[in-house]
């Protein structure tokens, strides 16, 4: 888990606790929280009956890529207090939460936004891999259907 002072990312077989994201991004310069929180749905596309989703992930990579998306958030929005982006992996049942994203600012609007780019990057540039098991059998690895996207580094 790394943690400094505006940034926590982490990768985890444990539960993920919006609770606890919640309270670490608040902060009193910050009047907006925006919280994103992924949960395993009951279906998929065309496909009724998903029981659970497996969740593999490259983990050397997993950490560093959850710290540039975080990074690249607060080049954007430089008022930021702070950014939480927790992914879980492992076997996980319908309901249960697979990603939380935290993300804390001044004003709502900033909050919503940056929450939103902080998601849809991670999707498209975090290597966590998904298998969906349902009544019927199980899907191939996926990582969604498309490459990954490198994010330039701070240096």
């Amino acid at each position: 888990m790394s943690k400094p002072s505006r940034i926590w990312v982490q990768m985890t077989d444990g539960e993920l606790q919006v609770h606890d994201v919640a309270e670490w991004v608040a902060m009193p310069s910050c009047g907006g929280i925006g919280l994103f929180c992924g949960t395993v749905r009951d279906h998929s596309d065309g496909r009724p009956g998903v029981l659970q989703l497996e969740y593999e992930a490259y983990g050397e990579q997993v950490e560093p890529r959850l710290e540039a998306v975080a990074e690249a958030a607060l080049a954007q929005w430089p008022d930021i207090g702070r950014v939480a982006l927790l992914h879980r992996i492992g076997t996980l049942l319908v309901g249960e939460t697979s990603v939380i994203v935290g993300v804390s600012t001044p004003h709502r609007a900033e909050a919503f936004d940056a929450a939103r780019f902080c998601i849809d990057t991670l999707k498209a540039s975090v290597p966590i891999w998904k298998r969906e098991v349902w009544e019927g059998g199980t899907a191939d690895w996926g990582l969604c259907a498309h490459d990954l996207v490198d994010l330039p580094r701070e240096s």
